[in-house]
């Protein structure tokens, strides 16, 4: 962008008032001689069309050169944002970040010197038609000389002239050079721009709406025989580590309105997979997935997406104000909401401590709150959405025992009426699910009502009772 910037912004005053002078010599020379008129003329059209046949040979060098930019301050962001953890882990001394950022500028520099080059190219032309030029212009001058036709002192203004050329065809030529950049500039943001999602939206079959209250508000949920495998990363590498094939194998269960599930198995099962295909995230690459009846990819994203609220582990606050940390960003809903939502979670009374209220200005990343806050203030999020269906991935495990005190009856309260799926190792977390589902390397190993497994000897949920889930499922 700033490449272009630079372009665009001297592109009429460079361009246009150089060749309206080019074309001010060419005018004096036809009113000294035709004969130098012409040949000077014939001069300027070839080295135009020289210097405009190379105008595109250093674009790909560029283009390289902004990707190794791109790389090399992306590297930069992660690693300044993970300071603290690098010091912490003593990896300072293993000055893996040091190596990372002399390897991406090395490829950088090598990249750019590379594109000079070629960019280079333009200019070298350039001198070497100009050294033509002045040879064409004093060998014409010489000619006229001895025929008779002009004097010395014209011989002198011809050459001056052909040199007054030079100026504006080098700046035409600088504006060319700035072109290849610009070039490789436009190409990497018309291919951001090309870029299309892999989710394509749906044609807009309705979901069951939402009510107003919490009451009748919840959605069924099925699976029919879904098998899911991440797409590979460009560099190879699948998300979340997963090398070992489809994260979900012909996955079926069915939820039915107002049923919470618990959803158990180790780490790398498929559990978080399933919560972000009802989000549709990602399609699967066989079966069906159906919300209140509807196959999700025949609804409209923004219809499903309202229709489904998750809370995450991780939670992400922007640096912005505590109401549109809550809202994100719709001013359409009334404060009165989101205070409601804030009593319920009982967060009621640290916003009215704040300094400006829901006015106040939350630092960067959350900082200055603790993971409980956040946590609630996620929690509030999902109330103001009223969705039909609530995931809760590893919802409560950043909580202490006092907060997550706090926000047991929110959850229950959230729950209520509506449809359910509890993500999470902890034992007390899944007490609440009527139906337990425990996978294992996506496939499914074992689901029915939680009082059954569990009264049942042989099942696995009552093996985990027994042991410990947590030392089993970890």
């Amino acid at each position: 962008i700033t490449k272009l910037n630079n372009f665009f912004s001297r592109l009429v005053v460079a361009l246009c008032g150089n060749l309206l002078l080019a074309l001010g010599v060419l005018i004096v020379l036809f009113r000294v001689d035709l004969r130098v008129g012409l040949a000077m003329t014939l001069f300027v059209a070839v080295t135009f069309g020289v210097i405009f046949g190379l105008r595109d040979i250093a674009v790909p060098a560029w283009a390289a050169a902004r990707a190794a930019s791109a790389q090399l301050f992306g590297f930069l962001e992660e690693r300044l944002a993970a300071t603290e953890d690098i010091r912490a882990s003593g990896a300072v001394a293993i000055l893996h970040a040091q190596r990372g950022l002399a390897l991406r500028s090395l490829t950088l520099i090598r990249n750019q010197v590379r594109a000079a080059m070629r960019g280079a190219t333009i200019g070298g032309t350039t001198i070497l038609l100009f050294t033509i030029g002045a040879a064409l212009s004093l060998g014409l001058g010489a000619y006229l000389y001895r025929a008779g036709a002009i004097t010395i002192g014209t011989v002198y203004l011809l050459f001056a002239y052909t040199e007054m050329l030079r100026r504006p065809i080098e700046q035409i030529t600088r504006q060319l050079q700035d072109l290849q950049q610009a070039a490789a500039g436009i190409g990497r943001v018309r291919a951001l721009l090309n870029e299309r999602s892999a989710v394509v939206d749906g044609p807009g079959a309705p979901i069951p709406a939402t009510p107003t209250l919490a009451a009748g508000a919840a959605l069924a949920v099925e699976f029919d025989q879904v098998t899911f495998t991440y797409p590979a990363t460009p560099d190879g590498d699948l998300p979340d580590g997963d090398e070992h094939g489809p994260a979900l194998v012909d996955l079926s269960f069915a939820l039915a309105p107002g049923e919470v599930l618990g959803l158990r198995g180790r780490t790398g099962s498929g559990k978080t997979t399933i919560a972000r295909l009802l989000q549709r995230l990602y399609d699967p690459q066989a079966g069906a997935i159906r919300l209140g009846g509807t196959e999700l990819r025949d609804a409209r994203l923004t219809d499903l997406r309202t229709r489904v609220g998750i809370v995450t582990q991780q939670i992400e606050l922007f640096h912005a104000s505590v109401r549109d940390n809550l809202t994100f960003f719709d001013r359409a809903i009334p404060d009165a909401a989101l205070w409601d939502a804030l009593e319920q979670l009982g967060l009621a009374g640290w916003c009215r401590a704040l300094p400006d209220g829901l006015g106040t200005l939350l630092a960067p990343g959350g900082g200055g709150m603790s993971a409980g806050e956040a946590q609630l203030l996620a929690f509030a999020r999902v109330f103001l959405k009223n969705p039909g269906l609530v995931i809760l991935d590893e919802a409560s495990s950043r909580l202490d025992p006092a907060t997550e005190a706090r926000v047991e009856h929110a959850v229950d309260r959230l729950l209520a009426g509506r449809t359910g799926i509890i993500i999470a190792h902890r034992l007390a977390t899944v007490e609440r699910a009527d139906t337990i589902l425990i996978l294992e390397d996506g496939h499914l190993l074992e689901n029915g009502p939680r009082a059954a497994l569990a009264a049942d000897y042989d099942s696995r949920f009552a093996q985990l009772l027994r042991v410990g889930m947590a030392e089993v499922l970890v």
